[in-house]
């Protein structure tokens, strides 16, 4: 994040109110530590976890700038009081398992598409004026109930932009990839079943993720942020990782540890998930047609009511940006990992 960024942040949050919605989750909460930085009055983290509220109470003793309310995206009348003096909303509450949502599609509908369009509608009528909703690769090229709600999500967010200009209120998205070591993610799962003598469960050989650090996406959302003017979807550059690759480095970096053998430690293919693909794409050609690099790991896609703005160059069909079929080596994934401290 260059220096202009950091400057435009401050003056966004230093001495305003914001409130993080799923602020106990690992995104949200990695937004929220990062939020500190830049000295906002008051950050309100709202989620239904009461457990983990207590563990960022302990985390964030130190600070007498931070509430901590208990509440849910399905209820609008929660979220106007939630926002009541708030400037800026991060938006991070949703259902993001894939394979549950497939089994339970209303549940997902409830919080990830009403759920939002209740914090549009408890933006609008508050003193909010920017809300930044995070969303997913999963809302390109559809073929799961939760990439499903979340595109509906987008589509909410980026109207919002445009449906009170005066006083404008701004709305935009951001696209993740899957997030290392992020709650529910396969990393510690890995780690569980490696420690026991496995076998490790993968779904497909030939699976292939983009990928981001906790620290990174937060980042993003908080650039995104300063950056947005409206109805915009912003997406990172990421590496792309075949998840059998990552599974093998996991074994071999993980089991000496255990006092096993990476050789004895067996690799079980349970097959796809319902609601998963094989690629990942953060792009559709469509929206390539509008999408510009704003820098070299940060585009953007302009929504349709601003198509003659041009923030950019275009980015290209054939690059990183696109799809998830250019995967890292495994050498450069162990680089990354051991670096990172997830083995």
């Amino acid at each position: 994040m260059d220096a202009d960024i950091r400057e435009r942040l401050s003056m966004m949050l230093e001495g305003r109110a914001v409130c993080v919605t799923g602020g106990t989750g690992s995104i949200g909460s990695e937004i929220v530590r990062q939020l500190l930085k830049y000295k906002p009055s008051m950050v309100r983290i709202l989620s239904r976890d009461e457990y983990r509220q207590a563990l960022l109470r302990q985390e964030f003793a130190k600070y007498n700038n931070i509430r901590y309310l208990l509440g849910d995206v399905r209820e609008v009348d929660r979220l106007r009081r939630a926002f009541d003096g708030v400037d800026t909303v991060f938006h991070a509450a949703a259902l993001k398992r894939v394979e549950s949502t497939e089994y339970d599609p209303p549940e997902a509908v409830k919080t990830n598409v009403l759920g939002t369009q209740n914090v549009i509608t408890a933006a609008l009528e508050t003193s909010v004026r920017r809300v930044v909703n995070i969303s997913t690769d999963k809302a390109v090229n559809v073929t799961s109930t939760m990439g499903a709600t979340k595109l509906l999500a987008e589509r909410l967010i980026a109207w919002a932009s445009f449906y009170r200009r005066m006083p404008q209120k701004i709305f935009c998205s951001v696209r993740f990839g899957n997030v290392l070591d992020s709650r529910g993610s396969v990393l510690p799962l890995w780690r569980e079943q490696i420690r026991q003598g496995g076998p490790v469960t993968l779904t497909h050989a030939d699976m292939r993720r983009f990928f981001m650090t906790v620290p990174n996406a937060a980042q993003l959302v908080l650039e995104a942020a300063a950056r947005a003017q409206g109805g915009e979807i912003f997406v990172m550059r990421m590496k792309a990782v075949r998840i059998q690759d990552l599974c093998e480095v996991m074994i071999e970096e993980l089991a000496p540890k255990a006092g096993l053998k990476a050789e004895d430690i067996a690799i079980r293919i349970i097959g796809i998930t319902p609601g998963e693909k094989l690629d990942e794409d953060l792009i559709t050609p469509g929206e390539a047609v509008h999408a510009y690099l704003l820098s070299d790991d940060l585009g953007v896609i302009i929504p349709s009511q601003r198509v003659d703005d041009r923030p950019g160059p275009p980015i290209e069909l054939s690059s990183g940006f696109i799809t998830s079929n250019q995967p890292v080596s495994k050498e450069e994934l162990r680089a990354y990992l051991r670096e990172g401290g997830y083995v």
